[in-house]
């Protein structure tokens, strides 16, 4: 059964870089059936839903209103995006209630109303990467993030493998593209270093305090957007039990290859047609103690649950967002779906 078509599409975090690309997504494979959920705030993320075709709109706190007593909003498929992703973020009374407890609340409903319940996890749950980063349930308990908003994405993780939930969590590595615009200094190297090239002429890399990477070369499995949703779509129709598949299980997404940023901040610049121009700067101290130098994600256990889709090169993927994207003038991915990849 297609879990897209036979009910409503719940996409929470809707406004936000992933959540806004996915509705994009969805409205370029013919899914208008969509209800979105968000807490717009005060900043411009709001324009990142203009254009963008969907029935209903609930903020954070009403959605959960509407879903006490039953699926009386007929949802078949919940994509659960919507968190606070700020990893410098120090209020962990508003973080466990944002990530841990909402998640438990949608995903028990999904649960008990036979939706299909896809969230976000995240690869900062990994930590420092000594305890590894394969995607398996097994070993989670083994893992030490690094900061409050890992440890509030870990613990969902806990709870959601402890109660054997039949859901789906993705674990997000570094995904960059459309739609990341409002998030300012949470936006992905590549976005500013588009818009440093444009200001200065130059992209500025921190220094490594390791000595086994040199400078600009700590790495980073970079993701393109497109890549990410194709993903996570797949997720959230792949078959279950009766197709000999599991039903539930963490899988990361990401490109299962490492680069470091100077690979990622190369392509920018000869998609701009300017010459390469990197300062390195000192890391910011509160940030040494808690810095990944290396992450990488294996996606053996994805493929083998049938994704068979060829990734974007990280080449392919920086010209395509900088000159697809970002130089005709920030053009949202809502304006440009045409050129938007489905598969």
């Amino acid at each position: 059964m297609d879990n897209l078509t036979c009910g409503k599409i719940l996409v929470t975090g809707a406004a936000g870089f992933i959540g806004s690309a996915l509705v994009a997504e969805l409205n370029s494979r013919g899914y208008e059936n969509i209800i979105v959920c968000d807490r717009l705030g005060k900043d411009e993320k709001f324009l990142n839903l203009i254009g963008l075709r969907f029935e209903e709109y609930f903020d954070g706190d009403d959605l959960l209103q509407a879903l006490n007593g039953g699926n009386k909003l007929g949802l078949s498929c919940i994509f659960h995006l919507g968190a606070c992703a700020n990893t410098m973020e120090r209020d962990c009374n508003y973080l466990m209630r944002n990530n841990y407890e909402y998640a438990k609340t949608l995903a028990c409903f999904a649960v008990k109303n036979n939706v299909r319940f896809v969230y976000a996890s995240s690869a900062a749950t990994y930590g420092d990467g000594s305890n590894g980063t394969m995607d398996d349930e097994a070993q989670l308990e083994t893992l030490r993030p690094l900061n409050m908003y890992a440890y509030s994405k870990h613990l969902f993780d806990l709870f959601a493998g402890k109660n054997k939930l039949p859901i789906y969590g993705v674990k997000f590595f570094n995904v960059f593209g459309p739609n990341e615009y409002h998030k300012g200094s949470m936006g992905s190297v590549a976005v500013k270093a588009y818009q440093s090239i444009v200001e200065t002429g130059k992209v500025q890399l921190f220094k490594s305090r390791n000595p086994q990477y040199a400078d600009g070369h700590q790495m980073r499995d970079f993701l393109y957007i497109k890549d990410a949703l194709a993903m996570v779509i797949f997720l959230a129709n792949v078959g279950g039990e009766a197709n000999g598949r599991p039903t539930h299980g963490i899988y990361n997404v990401a490109s299962g290859e490492a680069h470091t940023w100077v690979e990622l901040v190369t392509p920018v610049f000869k998609a701009m047609g300017v010459p390469v121009d990197i300062e390195y700067i000192d890391m910011p101290v509160d940030l040494e103690a808690k810095y990944q130098y290396h992450t990488l994600g294996n996606i053996d256990k994805l493929r083998a649950l049938g994704y068979g889709k060829k990734l974007f090169t990280l080449g392919e993927a920086v010209t395509d967002y900088v000159k697809n994207y970002l130089m005709p003038g920030n053009k949202r991915m809502q304006d440009v779906k045409s050129s938007f990849v489905s598969g």
